[in-house]
């Protein structure tokens, strides 16, 4: 199988140690490749040198064999690109800035246009300085997908979306990629990121720690769980269910983390009188804190 991205030792030093270092990729035509990383560990850095907007300081990247740094405009027709931050489109309507870019590519396929607003029931008749960040990045989206390209590359694509229009996105990545297109997507969203992808590589610090399956990202979830006891909490048993990690107790108070399923947590806390429970999933910065410790 060809591949779609292939980076070697590509750095941009920022300097203080800032930046993106010695970064080795590959990602495979007709995959969904979440690039995964707390905020400021070098996403939009690495997503920036792909679509040649800035300049890197060492190594290479290609996206279909064209060199992102050389080839540039070759490469932006063959992607579908979402930044983290649209440009400000100010008094332009929806409809004209879709008009203006799907000009400068040559072709608007006013159907998929049309299909896609629906779908994120966004109104392209209004104003983009009158648009919401969820209507923006709504915008954004279609901007993206309407011209069908064979790689998409999306910082953020869910950021300011409700979680209906969570689902549409989600959909739209599943359908693109049964057509055989490629899907680079960042985010610090772990469950976003379980929904819509076959393999992630997970960047810190400016550099690539581990380049994983969807199996191995099941094992890093983690739920925080704090439970409140009428009568005695049964620490030993909790302590003892496999799974369970950082058992704290104060009082009546048990606070734990879980992993994986919450059977054996449930089994031990079986014939106590409990109050009232909750659990949550942490951020994707705990989540790496937790799995890289030092």
């Amino acid at each position: 199988m060809s591949s779609a991205i292939v980076t070697h030792a590509l750095s941009k030093d920022y300097g203080s140690g800032r930046g993106l270092f010695d970064l080795d990729l590959e990602v495979v035509e007709g995959e969904v490749f979440g690039f995964l990383g707390p905020n400021g560990a070098g996403k939009t850095t690495t997503i920036r040198l792909l679509m040649g907007l800035i300049h890197a300081s060492a190594g290479t990247a290609s996206i279909f064999g064209l060199d992102c740094d050389r080839d540039s405009v070759a490469v932006k027709r063959e992607v579908g690109y979402l930044p983290g931050e649209l440009p400000q489109f100010g008094g332009m309507r929806g409809s004209e800035v879709v008009a203006y870019l799907g000009g400068m590519r040559g072709t608007i396929n006013h159907p998929r246009i049309k299909e896609l607003a629906e779908r994120f029931q966004l109104d392209l008749g209004r104003r983009f300085r009158e648009y919401s960040r969820g209507n923006k990045q709504k915008l954004g989206l279609v901007l993206a997908f309407m011209h069908d390209p064979r790689l998409l590359i999306l910082d953020e694509p869910t950021s300011g979306l409700d979680p209906l229009n969570q689902q549409t996105f989600h959909q739209l990545v599943g359908e693109v990629k049964s057509t055989g297109a490629t899907v680079f997507l960042s985010s610090h969203v772990l469950s976003e990121v379980e929904e819509t992808c076959s393999r992630v590589g997970i960047v810190r610090d400016g550099r690539l720690v581990s380049d994983i399956s969807m199996e191995k990202v099941h094992e890093m979830r983690f739920h925080e769980v704090v439970v409140e006891f009428a009568g005695d909490v049964p620490e030993e048993a909790v302590r003892a269910a496999p799974g369970v990690e950082d058992v704290v107790v104060d009082g009546h108070r048990l606070t734990c983390k879980v992993r994986g399923g919450f059977d054996a947590f449930l089994a031990a806390i079986r014939g106590s009188n409990v109050l009232d429970m909750v659990s949550r999933e942490p951020s994707l910065e705990s989540i790496f804190l937790t799995y890289y410790r030092t």
